[in-house]
Parts: structure tokens; C-alpha cells; sequence
């Protein structure tokens, strides 16, 4: 069964990477091209049929950003169910406030490096 970019997700998946938040884009310009640690991101990856912010392959880590709609109790459930989902398969998930993006970008990406290395 696959599990990695089912076909009937593709054109979210697109739809998605073309309206970054801007704390998606702030962070994805400095993901992409391998800029960090020199590891390779993907950007609106998709497992079973959630679609996850960022993906490292290499380091099997995910890194989800969230906005104010993740702060009620339905949404934090969900995110809980997915981020379980995400450990069944054996991967890290890594979560940040879009405010500490904007924020503390360095204190992001040296969280997120140190994640890669784990």
C-alpha cells in the first residue's frame, strides 16, 4: 500500500505549496535547495492522506507550522491523531508556532538542525 503522495491528494498538494502562509514561505526560503545542515526538504509532502508543512527523508522529520486555527480543541485532537499517525510510521514531528517563525527564525532552525542529527 502506498502511503507517501497518494495520487488523489496531488492537487491540494499543489494548491498548497502555491499559498504558503508567510511564515510557511519565510521558512521554506530557507529549507530549500538543502541550506540547511545540507539536507534535502519537501515542501507539502503527504502521508496516507495528510499533507504535512515540511519534510526532511533523510532524517525522517516533519516539521509542522501552526497557526491560530490549531488552537482550539478540535483542531489539537486532530493534530494529536495525525502526529501519532506520523510516529506509527516511524517519524519525528517537529512543531512551531508561525509567530515563532516570524519571531526567532535562528532558534527554529537550530531546533530543527538539531532534530536532523537525532
Amino acid at each position: 500500500m502506498q502511503l507517501n503522495n497518494l495520487h488523489n491528494l496531488m492537487q491540494r498538494r499543489k494548491a498548497l505549496r502555491n499559498r504558503l502562509t508567510p511564515a510557511e514561505a519565510s521558512l521554506w526560503n530557507r529549507l530549500k535547495k538543502s541550506q540547511l545542515a545540507g539536507k534535502k526538504f519537501r515542501r507539502q509532502h503527504s502521508f496516507g492522506y495528510y499533507i504535512i508543512d515540511f519534510y526532511c527523508p533523510a532524517a525522517k522529520l516533519v516539521v509542522e507550522l501552526d497557526g491560530q486555527i490549531h488552537d482550539t480543541e478540535e483542531a489539537q485532537r486532530y493534530d494529536r491523531q495525525r502526529d501519532a499517525f506520523m510516529q506509527s510510521l516511524g517519524l519525528k514531528v517537529l512543531r512551531f508556532r508561525n509567530e515563532d517563525v516570524l519571531q526567532n527564525m535562528s532558534g527554529v532552525l537550530q531546533e530543527i538542525e538539531r532534530r536532523l542529527v537525532d
